[in-house]
């Protein structure tokens, strides 16, 4: 059985290395035969993601066509990938991407940071802003004070509290979205409304198609989940989905879950537009696919200019392809574990049923901070703070990186928590370990994508502003100045990757 799990037509792929920036050469330097040249734009574009992993390349008398070079240039590409690991063949199976081994995940850089370290190192980890006072302690107190009915019960309520869905509900409506509290299930934050969805549609072995790169803890959660996870690279820069590749995925591998965060990509920043949402959805309505999509980070919009679109789910008029995830951990605070899925009333009725053996349900307390906030407009003066925070933290990160770290490539997104940062052809995964060194958190492209895929990428959050976002940059150019000289440690010379 072949290990390909989507494919990249001899034209697209032609397009994606044409689109590869030419790197002047240095005086002296000899160009490489011309397939050097191709095997390592291929592999680049496999290393950052722009072509998955396990993604099936054209046939060499298909790409020599699309590239006007002889097939013997493009066999001896491959056999070089090949040789490297970026490859992999079978006899009438075909070809395709692959990264060597010795390549695992970075196992740090998401986990919170151990309470001994708060004193000496920046957290740039964590996509997650302090808690927004007073209306933390405001919603606690005003939760409290609801309490005392509900402690006269058993506290377990599997689809959440009636009056919290009621409230999720009206907001949906308010929205554009009508919606019935049966289309609502609270749940243990955006996490464990994806774990049970997941367990729910994708038994072990399903494909989940997901965006490539995607947010690292979900995709670890459907790894342990047992999903065979396709990957469907972004385009470049903010401009997010291409629906091209996310047609023929959906056509090819037919998976039967697919995860998206269309509101401020995690980690990108991207933004769907309307028409975007609408193809996604008719896409995974052709492909018999349950679109999963994530809104925890819709309320994060920090620029003016900005025109929120309509939500996903309003382009699924039947209501039977797309299922909705929100939370209050982005916008509010990561301590409030409260998230919730708005789904068809089927749906919802199965999701519920199986929590019966999973965590029985959502704290109480929480539930009705969360009403609380809901209830008396907490909740938007608290997400209005939020806002001003992020964008006074984004201006002060974006400056220092531009300052410290000129050759570091990104773009500044309208909304969200996080820079997608591309890192002059240094190692994130080196990075990520020489910074914890020198005191500064960050984690590695890696992290974000599908089987190693993104190593010339880190995440910055702006969770941190002024001089401690100074100080962040500071760091972060001492690190890469020790990976850049080979004083990253390990004995080996540090990874860089250029075409």
């Amino acid at each position: 059985m072949a290990q390909w799990t989507s494919a990249v037509g001899a034209a697209q792929l032609a397009r994606l290395l044409n689109s590869q920036q030419d790197r002047p050469a240095g005086p002296g330097t000899r160009r490489p035969p011309a397939y050097r040249a191709l095997a390592d734009g291929i592999r680049l574009l496999v290393l950052e993601g722009r072509v998955p992993v396990g993604a099936r390349l054209p046939a060499e008398r298909e790409l020599a066509l699309a590239l006007s070079v002889s097939r013997t240039t493009v066999a001896a590409a491959y056999e070089a990938l090949r040789t490297e690991g970026f490859l992999e063949s079978r006899r009438g199976a075909g070809s395709w991407t692959a990264v060597p081994a010795g390549n695992p995940l970075p196992a740090r850089g998401l986990e919170p940071l151990p309470p001994e370290a708060l004193g000496s190192m920046i957290d740039l980890g964590c996509a997650a802003l302090p808690a927004p006072e007073p209306w933390l302690t405001r919603a606690v107190q005003g939760a409290l004070e609801e309490l005392p009915p509900y402690a006269h019960t058993h506290g377990d309520y599997p689809a959440g509290l009636p009056a919290l869905r009621s409230m999720i509900a009206e907001r949906y409506t308010a929205r554009g979205i009508p919606t019935m509290p049966e289309q609502i299930m609270v749940t243990t934050g955006a996490m464990g409304a994806i774990d049970a969805i997941c367990h729910l549609f994708a038994g072990r072995g399903e494909r989940i198609a997901v965006e490539s790169p995607s947010y690292a803890n979900i995709l670890q959660l459907m790894r342990e989940a047992g999903a065979r996870l396709v990957p469907v690279a972004m385009a470049e820069g903010l401009t997010g989905w291409d629906l091209d590749r996310w047609r023929q995925v959906l056509r090819d591998s037919a998976p039967r879950l697919a995860y998206v965060v269309a509101d401020f990509h995690n980690p990108t920043g991207a933004l769907a537009d309307d028409d975007q949402r609408r193809q996604l959805v008719e896409a995974a309505r052709s492909a018999g696919t349950v679109l999963v999509t994530d809104e925890t980070m819709s309320e994060l919009w920090l620029d003016a200019d900005v025109e929120m679109p309509r939500p996903v789910c309003a382009y699924d008029a039947a209501g039977s392809t797309v299922v909705t995830v929100g939370s209050a951990s982005k916008a509010f605070w990561a301590g409030m574990r409260i998230g919730w899925v708005r789904a068809a009333p089927d749906v919802i009725r199965s999701l519920v049923a199986a929590r019966a053996y999973a965590d029985l349900g959502t704290p109480v307390v929480e539930q009705l901070a969360v009403n609380w906030l809901f209830s008396t407009g907490g909740w938007e003066q608290a997400v209005d703070v939020r806002r001003t925070q992020a964008r006074e933290n984004r201006e002060a990160l974006v400056t220092a990186v531009r300052r410290e770290l000129p050759d570091w490539e990104f773009e500044v997104p309208k909304g969200g928590l996080t820079l997608w940062v591309r890192t002059g052809g240094l190692s994130g995964s080196r990075l990520a370990e020489v910074g914890e060194r020198v005191g500064v958190r960050v984690p590695s492209g890696p992290r974000f994508g599908v089987d190693g895929a993104f190593e010339g990428y880190v995440r910055l959050p702006f969770t941190v502003g002024g001089a401690v976002a100074e100080e962040a940059a500071v760091r972060l150019a001492a690190a890469a100045r020790l990976v850049e000289s080979g004083g990253a440690g390990g004995g080996e010379a540090p990874r860089t990757f250029v075409a």
